[in-house]
């Protein structure tokens, strides 16, 4: 028998999935909101309607999915996807990923940034000999 699905518990996992803090997602509900609000509301097994629409919102996250995530259903997915998956996994690894060529890229773009800061530093210093 599948599990049914729990919407505060869906709101819980988003929002931490966000990074998101309790504190900062009343804030963002509105003014008669508190963190100890938001934790009886992620403990709710049903949310209304037009208050998981505005959950939603806040978590930029599809309205659906606060009412419809399961655990089950997505782990069964990702089991799925990694069994019919297995051989062009292990390819694709193998093939796409070298770290040395990842090790340049970030060099490179170290040295792009430490390019446009110093050119940055020079314009201010033109800037603040004119001052004088």
């Amino acid at each position: 028998m599948p599990e049914k699905t729990h919407h505060g518990r869906n709101v819980k996992r988003f929002r931490e999935m966000m990074g998101i803090k309790q504190e900062a997602l009343a804030h963002e509900l509105g003014d008669d909101w508190s963190q100890k609000k938001v934790s009886l509301l992620e403990q709710k097994e049903i949310i209304e309607d037009d208050l998981l629409k505005q959950v939603a919102e806040v978590l930029k996250v599809p309205e659906e999915a606060l009412k419809n995530f399961s655990e089950e259903a997505a782990i069964n997915i990702i089991a799925s996807t990694l069994h019919d998956n297995a051989g062009s996994i292990n390819n694709n690894c193998t093939l796409n990923f070298n770290p040395i060529d990842m090790l340049i890229e970030v060099y490179e773009e170290n040295k792009r940034l430490y390019e446009r800061l110093l050119a940055s530093e020079k314009e201010k210093n033109e800037l603040l000999k004119g001052k004088k």
